[in-house]
């Protein structure tokens, strides 16, 4: 079959409302005759995926078959809070808070996260600073690895950033993953009680890229969306009513106790280029073909397409069940 020309708006979705009513009816077929539960339970934080989750949930169950879960954590923006309950309120769910501080500082989620922090900046204090780790934006379309940064900002807005050793960056993102593994906890608690299901909320990006944490966000029984890109999720946002304030917000980590982006953190890229430049990418268009429609270069989208290859081979594991079959049986 001949593929279509490439285009900025390739991925745009031609049909809202098909696509909305197929994924409710596989959600019907799948939480309330497969796995026999009677409705969903989803994490709520504000963000434009758990938010079109939970309405996508509202649509295939019933307001009153779905719980959604606010799950802060002291480091988490206060803006979250009040985004998730006018979102509950908006769609008529029920929306309880599950304050998960306590269990994070007993895993010592807080004091191990530090402990590297400081090993980076000896004069690090969390009383007085705010931390984030980053990947260099630069380096997307140089061929090469990504080059993880460690910032630190003081109560006067000064900032020291450095080169983040790899040992004190796994011990950072090892700490700051009990976050989204506690809420996973909480959530299937919530789910088990109700004799319920867990909608999880990645979408395409972070599922094919590695935007998640095994057995944390990326624990669930379904995930409506995790075929879609977030230009599609946008689409699916403004036909299914989602309030404007959420579409419009700027995706966030909402992980670290400094404000950053996830095209900081992650993706070194706004969604709506990333969008366009990965479906390029897992559909076989050239090189020159998308570069020409992106006014960018062949060269470097060559080399983007290298670091996308190499972000999915490096985070294969996370997307692999366990592994079984060790007796050939």
């Amino acid at each position: 079959m001949n593929k279509k020309p490439f285009s900025k708006d390739i991925i745009l979705l031609d049909n809202v409302e098909n696509v909305v009513n197929n994924i409710v009816k596989k959600m019907q077929d799948d939480v309330l005759h497969y796995m026999k539960r009677k409705g969903g339970v989803v994490g709520i934080s504000g963000g434009i995926d758990s938010s079109v989750c939970l309405a996508l949930a509202v649509k295939a169950f019933g307001p009153s078959d779905v719980l959604g879960v606010m799950l802060p954590e002291k480091d988490s923006s206060p803006d979250s809070e009040k985004l998730a309950r006018n979102l509950a309120n908006k769609f008529g769910v029920e929306a309880i808070k599950e304050e998960i501080t306590s269990a994070l500082s007993g895993y010592g989620c807080y004091e191990r996260r530090d402990e590297a922090v400081k090993k980076v900046f000896p004069e690090y204090d969390p009383a007085t600073y705010k931390m984030k780790i980053g990947i260099k934006q630069s380096g997307l379309f140089s061929k090469l690895p990504p080059i993880f940064t460690l910032t630190i900002i003081d109560s006067s807005g000064n900032s020291k950033e450095k080169h983040l050793p790899v040992n004190e960056y796994l011990q950072i993102v090892a700490a700051s993953n009990f976050k989204q593994r506690t809420r996973m906890s909480m959530l299937y608690y919530h789910a088990e009680r109700l004799h319920y299901a867990v909608v999880g909320t990645p979408n395409k990006h972070e599922q094919e890229q590695g935007f998640f944490v095994k057995y944390g966000d990326g624990g669930a029984d379904i995930m409506p969306i995790g075929n879609l890109y977030k230009t599609q999720v946008c689409q699916l946002a403004e036909y299914l009513g989602v309030p404007k304030e959420i579409i419009e917000r700027t995706p966030t980590t909402d992980t670290y106790t400094a404000e950053q982006t996830q095209e900081e953190f992650f993706f070194q890229l706004p969604f709506k280029q990333m969008d366009i430049y990965w479906y390029g990418f897992e559909n076989g268009y050239e090189p020159a073909e998308i570069a020409e429609a992106m006014g960018e270069t062949a060269e470097r989208i060559k080399a983007l397409f290298i670091n996308f290859e190499r972000k999915k081979k490096t985070t294969e594991y996370l997307r692999t069940a366990p592994v079984r079959d060790y007796y050939g049986i």
